[in-house]
């Protein structure tokens, strides 16, 4: 059987405009001020109402959009229910927003709910001072770390206030939407309790950010647990989506819906494998964060793009951290290095 990947539905639909994905689904793109330019949403018919999966980030753009989709194909009916897969500000952003228009209530993973609330309350002097300690162990030097800063409160910049009440989901749970019954399957190292939706019935999974096509999803650590292992995480996340059947079409958060799913995990699962033994490599003598950056990511990046580097950097350090086959110290100058074991032992000796 054929692993590769096909996009039967072909272009996106422009900003603002719907286009039917299923019987029933329809595919929203909404605007997004980064180099990855947008995110997909999916507007469920549900019964007597809509159920939307996501929500956008909180900018007059995506708003504007939101107001033309609600006039141009609500017909009237309600927005009931927003299911939100993770807390990031492009998924959450605007369910503040679109439960203060239409009334909409959040469904989501508690855990997500959780962070995006703390999150969104900004930053305080301790708030600031974890990620100073953060990304200068990371190696930033002085002009780095003028970004710091900005980048401890940016979260709260790009969401409404995330609803205080939310009806919990978790795995395993089914949700009925429209008459059909979609599972809710949880994954982590993305996030720490993504949700996406699977209706067999359809034959149809809504990823959200855990499996998406062409790119992959950013999987870091974070200054709110600087000694995670999200990468572990999230490789043994692929495998609950392994049981859907090949021909499964997969709406993700971003880029275009595709099949080949069974292929597309693999894809991801060895992309990994390509970055940690790169890593590996590299720390044949002791590297910094950054300098581990500097040479998985060969090529320029924003000022946005480089928070997302270090983190992705450090979860393939902590991987091999975590399988024995790097070590870990802090300099005096309170940076980490990390080195491959052989080699420590080695200058040891």
């Amino acid at each position: 059987m054929s692993h590769d990947v096909h996009y039967p539905l072909g272009d996106a639909p422009e900003i603002g405009d719907v286009r039917q994905a299923a019987p029933g689904i329809f595919w929203l793109r909404m605007p997004l001020p980064f180099k990855l330019n947008h995110i997909n949403l999916w507007l469920l018919e549900d019964g007597d109402g809509w159920t939307v999966v996501d929500t956008g980030i909180d900018c007059w753009e995506a708003r504007s959009a939101w107001e033309k989709v609600a006039a141009d194909r609500f017909d009237g009916k309600p927005l009931k229910r927003m299911i939100v897969t993770h807390y990031h500000p492009d998924h959450v952003g605007l369910a503040g927003w679109l439960s203060e228009q239409f009334g909409a209530e959040l469904w989501m993973p508690f855990s997500e709910w959780a962070m995006a609330r703390v999150l969104g309350q900004g930053s305080d002097a301790s708030t600031r001072e974890a990620f100073r300690r953060f990304y200068h162990a990371a190696g930033f030097g002085a002009e780095l770390m003028l970004l710091v800063p900005d980048r401890s409160g940016n979260y709260a910049k790009s969401i409404t206030p995330v609803p205080p009440q939310l009806r919990r989901i978790g795995d395993g749970e089914t949700l009925s939407i429209g008459g059909r019954g979609w599972r809710v399957i949880t994954g982590a190292g993305h996030s720490y309790e993504h949700a996406s939706l699977y209706c067999a019935d359809l034959r149809i999974l809504i990823a959200g950010d855990q499996v998406l096509p062409q790119i992959t999803p950013n999987i870091s650590v974070w200054p709110a647990e600087p000694d995670a292992d999200p990468l572990r995480a999230y490789l043994d996340s692929l495998d609950k989506f392994r049981d859907l059947p090949e021909d499964t079409l997969v709406l993700p958060g971003h880029r275009r819906p595709f099949t080949g799913l069974p292929g597309r995990l693999d894809a991801l699962a060895h992309h990994h494998d390509d970055r940690l033994s790169e890593t590996l490599e590299l720390c044949g003598e002791p590297r910094t964060g950054l300098e581990v950056l500097r040479r998985l990511f060969d090529r320029p990046l924003d000022d946005h793009q480089v928070f997302f580097a270090i983190g992705e950097s450090l979860a393939h350090l902590h991987f091999l951290m975590g399988q024995g086959r790097l070590a870990r110290r802090r300099r005096d100058d309170g940076i980490f290095v990390f080195e491959r074991k052989e080699a420590c032992q080695g200058a040891a000796g």
